[in-house]
């Protein structure tokens, strides 16, 4: 797509209810469930995936429960053919996605040397092949729309700390792959991505206290950060309040990468 002024832009966000649909992966708990909560208190259409159908499930029924509209679809990011299935049935209903947010990850810890070979492709395959898979899958929609992308990255994309090669491997490519649809595929669709810190999910659930203490002890606003704090960026990110942003990558860790050792 050649460069100069761009269409007039469907608004992503905010109190809009047209223009597609918002599809978020991931989104059965964590960072997912929260944005798919934002963007139905917001007004939007949400189509909610998981891995994990129930978990879609319980947080689509969350929307449809307070007024909302929303559908839960069973999703694993790392089958191509399973994004071209829901691409397909999503064309059906009229509810091809202008937003898109790509949330799913896979996280297996160990050393280089450690690490199984299969678990380093499936981490490679679900936190990064992914948003390739999606952009295949919905990118006329995205372009029609006039749409956005927003990519989840992580901290450990910009901060190293010991036994994640392939997940700090993965989500630093996606703020590279980030820029680089950003440019790919200006002017019609916006591309950006958010980096979170430490959030309040279920990986933290069974933490010792010692170790929130540890995490909390390295982040500058003293705490790890709220699922809902993240979707508020990526409900901004989508929104036309963003309308001037693309190939962003926004930190979202209260000051968690600013230290020297993390």
């Amino acid at each position: 797509m050649g460069a100069g002024p761009g269409p007039a832009r469907t608004p992503c966000g905010g109190d809009d209810v047209s223009g597609g649909s918002v599809l978020i992966t991931g989104a059965g708990n964590g960072i997912g469930a929260s944005t798919a909560l934002a963007f139905g208190a917001a007004g939007r259409d949400v189509v909610v995936t998981d891995v994990d159908p129930g978990a879609a499930q319980v947080v689509a029924h969350q929307i449809t429960d307070a007024g909302g509209h929303a559908t839960f679809h069973g999703l694993d990011v790392g089958d191509s053919a399973a994004w071209h299935k829901l691409a397909a049935d999503l064309e059906k209903e009229n509810r091809l996605p202008s937003v898109l947010v790509n949330n799913a990850f896979q996280q297996v810890w160990g050393a280089a040397h450690e690490l199984a070979e299969a678990d380093w492709e499936s981490q490679i395959s679900v936190n990064l092949t992914s948003i390739y898979r999606s952009v295949r899958a919905f990118h006329a929609g995205l372009v029609k729309h006039g749409g956005s992308i927003v990519n989840v990255s992580s901290v450990h994309a910009i901060a190293a700390r010991p036994s994640r090669p392939a997940y700090a491997a993965a989500k630093g490519g996606i703020v590279s792959l980030t820029r680089q649809l950003s440019v790919d595929y200006a002017p019609e669709v916006r591309v950006n991505c958010v980096i979170p810190g430490s959030i309040e999910t279920r990986i933290w659930s069974a933490a010792q206290g010692t170790d929130r203490e540890l995490a909390a002890s390295i982040i500058s606003l003293g705490r790890l950060g709220r699922p809902e704090e993240v979707a508020s960026v990526i409900l901004f990110l989508a929104s036309d309040a963003a309308s001037y942003i693309t190939g962003a990558s926004i930190v979202v860790d209260g000051g968690q990468s600013t230290w020297a050792a993390v």
